[in-house]
């Protein structure tokens, strides 16, 4: 009698252990989708930026100084490298940031098999 109260006693402990270790788990992030397409944004608008503002810099600076579009063909390509250079750099920050949580969840990993 008492060896079968023990073992109902022992699946209902691990009953329990399951349940408490699934509401434990991390939920899928819904929004993981739309951060991705507002990074993938945010560096369209850099690379805009940058020809907006090197042909508004070459259009002002023909239109002071009477010149054929010299200065906005040059200052457009500044821009342009400008923005691949500011979207690269959004890349290499996002990439970075993805590096660091991969390197925690491998840290806290090492450290859960460890107990």
């Amino acid at each position: 009698m008492i060896d079968e109260d023990q073992k109902q006693r022992m699946a209902q402990l691990e009953d329990r252990i399951e349940a408490a270790k699934k509401a434990q788990e991390p939920k899928p992030r819904a929004d993981e989708h739309y951060s991705l397409a507002n990074q993938a944004w945010r560096m369209v608008i850099e690379l805009v930026a940058g020809l907006g503002i090197g042909f508004g810099i070459g259009y002002g600076l023909d239109s002071l100084f009477g010149t054929i579009p010299i200065f906005l063909v040059l200052f457009t390509f500044l821009g342009l490298a400008a923005g691949v250079k500011t979207m690269l750099r959004s890349a290499q920050e996002i990439q970075d940031q993805k590096l660091a949580e991969e390197a925690e969840k491998d840290a806290k990993g090492r450290s859960d098999q460890g107990h």
